[in-house]
């Protein structure tokens, strides 16, 4: 039984439909009308004796998704509208169905959520709020997407519909798509903003697949006025989860907002239908090249700034000079230097930098490292097992060689904070960013940690080259 538990004394005064019909006001008010309609729209009361709402809802998913995450919304609704506490029963009209047989082979990538943690997109606004309009760097090499990301978010389905944005990783594509989000849900709070990874979509549809809830998963993307899905291009090789997008593609295109992320053309995303390629070359397509030395030393100046990293400006072009593949590698690198001279209580000098940064300089071009091997690396030194990395035990020791995994793979590899947490068990971006945010700090104030994370490094480079 999912009830809130509270209590009304007394005979009912109102109906069972009229209570739900005042608090259902209440709620519509409080949540964007794509959000009310997709969780509450087929909602029915059923039966109220003065103390005990009994509600309908389409199914086992509806009733623990509103459970969890609109608690407080419906309990203080209630409250209002019944004048003191009212218990809610929440009841599935049906059962949770077995699974289909014939749902499409997960990606070996992607880890398909448990039935019971489906892991869909939230409907409230998640947006990191580092990624913004502000934060982002401006240069030659990025400047028209830019100003295309910005047209689309103060004027959504009127500018560039869709709007493709593709590049290399870590050239800030995922930050323009949080930059959007969030100002569409600022400047336009009467919107409904979706952000979702496409393995995200890949799973969530698999789940719908194997309990038959389709119309749930269609109202969640569906009611969407801006829909932002970041790396299109791991739809390759998934027909069916193709054919779903390109009917969500047709249903949201003639009133709603689509900004697709990839790290390459449509035209070079192997087997994507040809549909869906025409339709994604419909609006703005618009690249990000890696950045030029100036926009470099920008991004590092900003960095140092927001980070308050006492750094000379010779440290800096040092290192813009020297990183010239993408951002996070600039950032990863300003980091390390930053953490071993306030470790040290040497001066950051440029020849720090160099001596800091020999080992990754000197690996540029050397085979790629891929999450399983970080993951392969750090379970063996903190002694614990891959399968322990990605379940959700939280003991201290595991926790800890986790946190340094995600920092890892989020420093050496080019997987997206959303790819990473899928990496880790269906974890959010959030846990991901939480997790380099506090090693890093942890590098920045303790030897060891900083030491740990330059023997790890060399373990996997090493064992990458030998790969």
């Amino acid at each position: 039984m999912n009830t809130f538990t509270t209590s009304v004394r007394g005979e009912p005064t109102l109906s069972p439909q009229q209570l739900w019909d005042v608090a259902a006001r209440e709620l519509r008010s409080r949540l964007s009308e794509g959000t009310f309609a997709a969780w509450f729209g087929d909602c029915e009361a059923l039966s109220f004796d003065g103390a005990l709402l009994e509600l309908s809802v389409p199914s086992p998913f509806t009733r623990d998704w509103i459970d969890s995450r609109y608690r407080g919304a419906v309990e203080t609704a209630l409250v209002n509208a019944a004048g003191g506490h009212v218990d809610l029963l929440l009841t599935p009209l049906a059962p949770a169905p077995s699974p289909a047989p014939h749902a499409e082979p997960r990606p070996s990538s992607s880890r398909l959520p448990a039935p019971h943690d489906p892991a869909p997109p939230r409907p409230d606004h998640v947006f990191l709020p580092k990624y913004t309009f502000d934060s982002f760097v401006i240069g030659s090499s990025n400047r028209f997407p830019h100003a295309a990301a910005l047209a689309v978010a103060e004027a959504p389905a009127h500018a560039y519909n869709p709007l493709f944005i593709y590049g290399g990783a870590g050239l800030g594509k995922t930050h323009l798509l949080h930059a959007m989000g969030r100002y569409v849900a600022e400047c336009h709070p009467d919107l409904v903003v979706r952000y979702v990874s496409t393995e995200q979509f890949i799973n969530e549809f698999l789940v719908a697949v194997q309990r038959r809830s389709f119309p749930e998963f269609h109202r969640r993307y569906r009611a969407a006025d801006v829909l932002l899905i970041d790396d299109i291009q791991f739809l390759e090789g998934k027909e069916r989860t193709q054919e779903e997008f390109f009917h969500t593609f047709n249903a949201l295109h003639p009133a709603s907002q689509l900004v697709i992320t990839s790290d390459r053309a449509p035209k070079r995303i192997a087997t994507l239908e040809e549909r869906l390629r025409t339709r994604f070359e419909w609006g703005l397509l618009t690249d990000i090249q890696p950045p030029d030395f100036e926009t470099r030393l920008a991004i590092l100046q900003l960095k140092s700034l927001t980070e308050k990293l006492p750094v000379e400006p010779e440290v800096l072009s040092y290192i813009a000079n020297r990183i010239q593949t993408n951002i996070r590698e600039l950032e990863g690198a300003l980091i390390r230097v930053s953490a071993y001279a306030s470790l040290t209580g040497r001066p950051p000098t440029a020849e720090l930098a160099n001596d800091v940064l020999q080992s990754l300089l000197s690996n540029a071009g050397e085979a790629p490292v891929t999450a399983d091997l970080v993951v392969a690396v750090a379970s063996e030194y903190y002694n614990v097992t891959p399968e322990e990395m990605r379940s959700s035990s939280r003991t201290r020791p595991l926790v800890v060689a986790r946190q340094m995994a995600m920092y890892l793979c989020r420093d050496l590899t080019d997987l997206s904070l959303p790819k990473i947490g899928r990496e880790f068990g269906n974890r959010d971006h959030s846990t991901v960013l939480h997790a380099t945010n506090k090693i890093r700090k942890s590098m920045r104030e303790r030897e060891s940690s900083y030491e740990q994370v330059e023997e790890l490094t060399a373990r996997i480079r090493q064992r990458a080259a030998r790969r």
